[in-house]
């Protein structure tokens, strides 16, 4: 863990990413909002082998993350220029008509609007899992957050110009967007979601799958939850604060022994 990195042994980002309850319970949730923007879900769709290679992909995702928060400035340069380089070749044209954009629109991986998109479900799934499920941060370490995770998404290429100054203007952007008629969960963010719910996990994390499809549904917006078919009732929102308690223990373990095998 570097100590002369983008990030101080102190910073929040790194107090947020110490546990693997954020990636594991935020993940589902960052993904599942990333892929209800029509555009980023057909990038997802048409160029990538999601179906075959998911746990494979969010390791190295997380990797590139964690070389960003944890490691060297030239550790953290190299994993995001990596990453900007596989953006580059995501780019094309919707085949049918999603949500609101015809057949026909163009996307782009490097397109500032969809990066600003992905950048924001990941603070967002973020702030929830590790404040839902680990501890409470103060409004200053929010804040702090928001701002150390605006860095880390001008690594990875997005405008500067693009990301909301504070976390007061990042929260209106947020909730702008999911209110709006951009935010659509259309049929290739659902063969997506069907992935992320049903596909078996590592042998050693199938314990906690009620716990992750569980906390995948439950950190979703209402609207977006109802438009990927995810039941959700006072029930489950108590088997959700159960399931919590367990997480705490056994998924670090879990995730350890997972880790070995990928």
């Amino acid at each position: 863990m570097s100590r002369d990195g983008y990030f101080a042994p102190e910073s929040v980002i790194r107090q947020v990413g110490n546990t693997p309850l954020t990636p594991f319970v935020g993940g589902g949730p960052a993904v599942l909002l990333q892929v209800a923007h029509p555009l980023v879900a057909a990038g997802v769709v048409q160029h990538s082998d999601y179906r075959r290679d998911l746990w494979r992909r969010l390791g190295r995702t997380l990797r590139a993350l964690y070389l960003i928060t944890y490691g060297t400035k030239a550790e953290a340069e190299r994993a995001a220029e990596a990453v900007q380089t596989v953006h580059a070749r995501i780019h094309g044209k919707t085949d049918v008509q999603l949500g609101r954009f015809p057949a026909g629109t163009p996307y782009s991986a490097s397109d500032p609007e969809l990066m600003l998109w992905v950048h924001a479900t990941l603070v967002e799934a973020s702030l929830c899992a590790y404040q839902r499920f680990v501890q409470t941060l103060s409004p200053e370490d929010e804040k702090r957050y928001y701002h150390e995770m605006a860095l880390v998404a001008r690594l990875f290429g997005t405008p500067a110009s693009a990301i909301p100054r504070s976390l007061a203007n990042f929260r209106d952007y947020f909730a702008a967007q999911v209110a709006s008629e951009t935010i659509s969960v259309t049929a290739p963010a659902r063969e997506v979601a069907a992935v992320i719910l049903d596909a078996p996990l590592p042998a050693p994390m199938r314990l906690l799958v009620p716990a992750h499809r569980l906390a995948t549904a439950g950190l979703l917006p209402p609207r977006l939850r109802h438009e990927y078919g995810l039941r959700w009732s006072p029930l489950h929102q108590l088997a959700l604060q159960l399931a919590a308690r367990s997480l705490r223990l056994t998924t670090t373990p879990a995730l350890i022994a997972t880790s070995r095998l990928t």
